[in-house]
């Protein structure tokens, strides 16, 4: 319990901590995230409104979402429809994108900094960071193996 009440102090005191991300073009015109600069290349600092998600919460699609291409169940017997929105920049859009890939799980994926379409479909759901997962009407905030696996099945 000690431990504990040390944990939550020093958490208080150092209070929330913002990292820096960067953005550049290579010559290859390929753009580029890091969180320090790059060696011998100009660099932006990237300014993004939306956050990667830190834990993990769980719903289920609302109403107009419910209407959407994107969002609707599948048929019993049908394998899930899997969505990913995501952005580049994000690590735990690359752990989930990386797990799905590794089990063979198909799936849709929306980068909501590239197109219209996605950032349009994600506003649409409230979401307030990526990665947001829609399996079916279930939606996932942020990723886990496990939880997914729990609304996959």
């Amino acid at each position: 319990m000690k431990h504990l009440m040390f944990l939550l102090s020093i958490w208080i005191i150092a209070g929330p901590v913002s990292a820096e991300i960067y953005k550049w073009t290579d010559e290859n015109g390929q753009v580029h995230y890091s969180d320090s600069k790059p060696d011998g290349q100009e660099a932006t600092e990237f300014e993004s409104t939306v956050s990667t998600y830190e834990g993990v919460s769980y719903g289920t699609v609302e109403s107009a979402q419910d209407r959407s291409q994107e969002a609707q169940p599948q048929k019993a017997g049908t394998r899930k429809k899997v969505v990913l929105f995501s952005a580049s920049w994000c690590g735990v859009c690359k752990k989930a994108r990386t797990y799905f890939r590794r089990k063979g799980i198909p799936f849709t994926e929306y980068d909501i900094e590239k197109g219209k379409k996605a950032k349009q479909l994600y506003d649409q759901l409230g979401a307030t960071g990526v990665p947001v997962i829609l399996v079916g009407n279930q939606r996932m905030n942020g990723f886990s193996e496990a939880g997914f696996e729990l609304i996959y099945r």
